[in-house]
């Protein structure tokens, strides 16, 4: 993959006002103010499984009702990953009683207790929005046999 990189550098810190590039690992870190950086850099978290678009994934949410906290279960396939950094969501898809639900999660959340990849798919779209429009069988996503970095 190709990075194009614009930027202008400050003579005083030498860090570039503005980058263009597409590669996430590349950006993820990069934020204009230094203390902004440093509290995002405490609030991301480090347990998040490795999943994308088409993946089925099982998210334990927790719930707060009154003084009770309980952990409510959303099963689903991901139709879109969204941002970078503590500012990355990602949206859930599942069928409940024949009417579609979708879910946006925060990625680095303190509300989702945990994520579970039951299944990966096979797609060639970041984005399945398409899925809204199937129904039944047509709505299927073929599986990938990928290998998991345990």
């Amino acid at each position: 993959m190709i990075n194009f990189y614009w930027s202008v550098k400050t003579k005083e810190n030498n860090i570039p006002l503005f980058i263009k590039d597409k590669n996430v690992d590349e950006r993820k870190d990069f934020q204009m103010n230094p203390l902004i950086n440093k509290i995002t850099e405490s609030q991301l978290r480090d347990d998040i499984p490795d999943f994308r678009a088409g993946d089925t994934v099982r998210v334990h949410a927790r719930v707060v009702e009154g003084t009770r906290e309980r952990i409510q279960l959303f099963e689903g396939v991901v139709i879109k990953r969204h941002g970078v950094g503590i500012s990355a969501t990602y949206t859930v898809r599942k069928i409940s009683n024949g009417v579609g639900v979708e879910r946006t999660f925060p990625l680095h959340s303190p509300r989702v207790a945990k994520i579970d990849v039951i299944r990966h798919g096979r797609v060639r779209r970041s984005k399945l929005y398409y899925l809204r429009a199937l129904h039944g069988k047509a709505a299927r996503i073929k599986e990938d046999r990928r290998k998991d970095n345990n």
